[in-house]
């Protein structure tokens, strides 16, 4: 089967590209690729950090090249404390948290104002392809802006109750939905999400086990 792994910055999937001794593609800058037989279908696409550049880079890339599987592997933080620094989670539902409009104090989403959906869902899972992996199945939101005062997180844990975010998530499925591409999101949780303190998160360890599980996945699909 072909996979394409998608991932917003090298840094969070280089082990992988490593470990998998892909290089640049002649085609595009931007996608890795390995000759391997073993591995020669799989090939990761970096899109840059944020929405926008996630769903462009998706809609130029997907409609000229053909997957059975596309994975988004990211880090992410967490609002939900249950969550260990380092887990892995897979997203079973992500929202486009500022999509809508303020009244005053009042949030009124995209869908209230009748311009459209904020909420989308992958197109498949990780148990559709492999029965042997079974990972802690989690809710996210999708923010231009990662949260980091207090009173901003205690009002989109009360609008939303989120429990991850990152910057690319929720365009990542719109993106596939709207190919009508099988997709995956896979996050790492590299910090808690609380007031700004680099001191707290865990970065390493999140790429390390996104990165492990990634290679095995790959193996085993």
């Amino acid at each position: 089967m072909r996979i394409l792994i998608v991932a917003a910055t090298l840094p969070e999937v280089e082990p992988l590209i490593t470990a998998l001794g892909m290089q640049k593609s002649s085609e595009a800058d931007n996608l890795y690729v390995t000759r391997h037989i073993s591995v020669a279908n799989c090939s990761v696409l970096i899109t840059g950090a944020g929405m926008v550049p996630t769903a462009f880079a998706l809609a130029r890339h997907l409609p000229h090249n053909v997957y059975n599987l596309v994975i988004n592997l990211g880090i992410a933080g967490s609002f939900d404390r249950s969550i260990q620094l380092g887990d892995l989670v897979e997203i079973t539902e992500d929202t486009f948290a500022e999509l809508g409009a303020e009244d005053d104090t009042r949030f009124i989403s995209i869908e209230k104002l009748g311009f459209g959906a904020s909420i989308f869902r992958p197109t498949s899972s990780i148990n559709h392809f492999t029965k042997k992996i079974n990972l802690k199945k989690a809710k996210a939101i999708t923010v231009n802006k990662v949260h980091g005062n207090e009173a901003s997180i205690a009002n989109i844990v009360e609008r939303l109750n989120p429990q991850l975010e990152s910057m690319e998530g929720a365009a990542f499925f719109y993106a596939c939905h709207e190919l009508k591409v099988p997709c995956v999101q896979i996050r790492a949780v590299s910090n808690y999400v609380e007031k700004r303190n680099r001191d707290n998160w865990q970065i390493g360890l999140a790429v390390k086990n996104l990165n492990n599980f990634a290679l095995e996945l790959i193996r085993q699909l």
